[in-house]
């Protein structure tokens, strides 16, 4: 369903053209045949396809740090583009969602003459509708609209999800990245932990009782952190998945680093300042 909004006349034409500061993409099969040939600016469910650039396909990988492993889920994946890119250039398995029949069947045999029948796969489907719940990587080129709608099954799925978009954000959801600009911009996210509530902490300042007092909207995070009684604001505190890092002063005045992983109600990790000087775990209310 690699169907979108024609923004210009100039990117219907073009195919999206590509900003200068997206780097040059690898060379693509023919991503065509005489059996079916699309057209830019076909009427689809939703929106309108127009064809993601080789160049801005290669940049949605890269920043997604697409590696062999990944499971890569393309949403409205078109006649493939991205799924072969992500197991012909990077390794990974992909599975691409369309709801075009001719055009998931395009997709498909594009796979094959791509070399990549075994590492993608192609659904016929509605991406409200299927199961993508086990990818690590998600790939969208959608309108805004069907962004958000999407965004609170995106937010469900596992802590450390790469997520990126060609041309559109996801609306308060702040990016955690983003390339290009213009008509070749891409934005990326890394679905984030559960992070927010009241913490029990151990071991943070020997034996002495500490508490950390959070509150989250989606990766960002904030709060209070108190030691035997003593409360001061944690200081440039990051989440990243179910990774969360934060500063404090100690009561000898020395700036600390805490960095844990999260698993579920609880998290473990250690105290840092140049390296790991003790372990720290923590518990949620």
């Amino acid at each position: 369903m690699r169907f979108r909004l024609a923004l210009t006349a100039a990117a219907l034409v073009t195919g999206l053209s590509v900003s200068t500061s997206f780097a040059q993409g690898t060379d693509s099969p023919k991503m065509g045949d005489e059996k079916y040939k699309p057209s830019v600016g076909q009427s689809g469910k939703d929106v309108i396809w127009v064809p993601t650039n080789d160049a801005v396909a290669d940049a949605m990988l890269k920043m997604a740090k697409v590696k062999p492993g990944d499971l890569v889920y393309d949403l409205g994946s078109g006649d493939g583009k991205i799924a072969i890119a992500a197991a012909k250039n990077y390794g990974a398995t992909a599975v691409g969602i369309e709801f075009n029949k001719d055009m998931a069947d395009l997709a498909t045999r594009n796979a094959a003459r791509a070399g990549v029948s075994d590492k993608v796969k192609i659904i016929n489907g509605d991406i409200f509708v299927e199961d993508f719940s086990k990818a690590n990587v998600l790939t969208m080129y959608l309108l805004p609209d069907l962004n958000l709608k999407l965004r609170p099954t995106i937010l469900k799925m596992a802590p450390g999800t790469r997520v990126v978009t060609n041309s559109f954000n996801m609306g308060d959801w702040e990016a955690d990245a983003t390339i290009g600009d213009g008509y070749a911009q891409g934005y990326y996210w890394v679905v984030p932990g559960n992070a927010a509530g009241k913490w029990t902490i151990k071991g943070i300042e020997s034996s002495k009782a500490a508490t950390l007092d959070l509150t989250q909207r989606y990766q960002r995070v904030g709060g209070t952190l108190s030691i035997d009684g003593k409360s001061q604001p944690i200081l440039g505190p990051s989440l990243v998945g179910n990774r969360l890092k934060f500063s404090f002063v100690d009561q000898g005045g020395q700036s600390r680093i805490v960095d844990v992983t999260l698993k579920g109600n609880t998290f473990a990790g250690n105290v840092l300042e140049n390296s790991p000087l003790y372990e720290v775990s923590g518990t949620r209310n």
